[in-house]
């Protein structure tokens, strides 16, 4: 199972804002076949930084969830709440084992 970490800083005057427009996304990803988890982590020690993790069921599903109306919407709303670009680590799943996440 594909696994991605995007890292994202807001500026602090967004953090709301921006938890709400992921808070959304997230809801509406789950929704997608191919998403098994999509998690929005808030740091504990830095309020505007974030970390959303992201699974997929097959390596195209990431480019599928990426064609979707509601991720443009998230890309488009919290481009401007970005205190710095986001970045992304890839991963792939090792344990557990697909076991219906």
């Amino acid at each position: 199972m594909p696994v991605v970490h995007v890292f994202i800083h807001v500026k602090p005057e967004c953090t709301e804002a921006f938890k709400a427009a992921s808070l959304a996304n997230a809801r509406a990803s789950l929704l997608e076949p191919g998403v098994a988890r999509f998690d929005v982590l808030q740091q504990a020690d830095a309020s505007n930084r974030f970390v959303l993790v992201e699974v997929y069921r097959e390596p195209a599903d990431q480019a599928a969830h990426r064609a979707t109306a509601h991720y443009a919407t998230w890309r488009d709303t919290v481009a401007p709440m970005m205190a710095e670009p986001r970045t992304a680590t890839k991963f792939v799943s090792l344990f557990p084992a697909e076991t219906g996440w």
